[in-house]
């Protein structure tokens, strides 16, 4: 059965928790093992070291799901001054899988956009899992369209498993809203930057990744489809879905190579959520330095770049 949990961390911590137990009996004990639970010590922070640096494409995808992984919202909290969150696309409703405002971003005032999911069952219900439905990329037209008017760059924060198929999604027009979100960016005047912080699934995580510079965080995972609906498709078996996650290649490092992201943001060791503070800042460097190089260049200048960059996405062979 495929696994649908990373508990790497669980069985670690129970290993520490015996580990610490065997100390305090050998101190009671009174045998002097201070050299031997030294070398233990170490030899197991390498081999944790060692698991992190190795993980499958699958461990990521389950890393990128993480339950206690900071959210887009923390994130905002953290990085930006002055937020002011905007709601409702003026069509339909307030979709809250997605979040967006104004923000500032080291003096520089920014439209900022990102899926939000939640933190147990009723944030996860309440904001629908972290997948949009049409009014909430319609509300991503109508701020990058703002942004564009006053000259404000536009950062996305990237984490869905993709847009929401439901019925009542398509009824009111799923697929157009995505297009016409992925059309005004490719054209959009300001600089925009993407940052996958999570799961970058489907043309739900597309719509907000046409961009000038795409970031990415070590344990990210970024692709067409989920492993679980690529399995259901191509195999008809989702239990393959630790099979299919490798050959998809949809990790930070593998999209790096692709030559699709820009750059990879290192987390702390065990995932992002073991040191959200160290994490967000890292983020918000890469943030601050990529924006300054790209308010550097006229709007000419930016949607030249944008259109080779995206011309250039893909590799084919000629007989």
């Amino acid at each position: 059965m495929v696994k649908r949990h990373f508990d790497y961390e669980e069985k670690y911590k129970n290993l520490q928790g015996k580990f610490e137990e065997l100390q305090e009996l050998s101190k009671n004990l009174q045998f002097d093992l201070t050299n031997e639970f030294k070398l233990m010590e170490k030899k197991m922070k390498d081999i944790r070291d060692n698991k992190y640096q190795n993980l499958t494409a699958w461990e990521k995808i389950l890393l990128s799901r993480h339950q206690e992984r900071p959210t887009v919202r923390d994130y905002i909290e953290f990085i930006f001054d002055d937020w002011i969150e905007m709601h409702g696309d003026r069509c339909y409703g307030d979709d809250r899988a997605v979040i967006g405002g104004i923000a500032s971003l080291k003096g520089i005032p920014v439209t900022v956009l990102g899926h939000q999911k939640g933190r147990g069952t009723n944030e996860n219900l309440h904001t629908n899992f972290g997948m949009p439905h049409p009014e909430g990329y319609r509300k991503v037209e109508r701020l990058i369209l703002q942004a564009e008017k006053f000259k404000r760059p536009v950062l996305t924060l990237i984490d869905t498993p993709g847009a929401y198929p439901g019925v009542g999604a398509e009824e009111r027009g799923q697929a157009g809203a995505i297009a016409q979100v992925l059309m005004t960016l490719c054209s959009l005047k300001v600089p925009i930057i993407s940052a996958v912080t999570g799961e970058g699934g489907s043309g739900g995580a597309l719509a907000l990744a046409v961009c000038d510079r795409l970031l990415m965080l070590s344990n990210s995972v970024f692709s067409v489809a989920s492993a679980e609906a690529c399995a259901s498709i191509i195999w008809k078996d989702a239990g393959r879905a630790e099979e299919m996650a490798s050959a998809l290649k949809l990790t930070a490092q593998d999209i790096k190579d692709l030559g699709i992201a820009d750059e990879i943001i290192e987390e702390p060791m065990g995932g992002a959520h073991k040191d959200f503070e160290t994490m967000a800042k890292k983020l918000e460097e890469s943030l601050v330095s990529n924006l300054k190089e790209l308010l550097a260049l006229e709007s000419h200048e930016l949607n030249e770049q944008r259109y080779k960059r995206l011309r250039q996405i893909g590799r084919f062979q000629e007989n």
